[in-house]
């Protein structure tokens, strides 16, 4: 029963080795989507935290800049 699966009348080498690439393309996408997000979240951050009071109050009314800041953990 498991040997019919995993030989799959002779195309489980195929079939597997697809199966194993597109596992291994979808995490390295995840993993490098994941870096650049917290990179781009922490320069984010650290540009908002350099504004005078003016600058920071138009921003934070801002639709946008809330959901950036509510998602980074910040406190508006």
């Amino acid at each position: 029963m498991i040997s019919e699966l995993i030989l799959m009348n002779g195309y489980g080498a195929y079939v597997w080795s697809a199966f194993a690439f597109t596992l291994v393309s979808f995490l390295s996408l995840y993993l490098i989507i994941s870096f650049q997000l917290k990179k781009e979240q922490k320069r984010f951050e650290e540009n908002f935290s350099t504004l005078t009071e003016e600058k920071y109050n138009v921003a934070i009314s801002q639709n946008i800049h809330k959901e950036i800041l509510k998602h980074s953990g910040s406190k508006i």
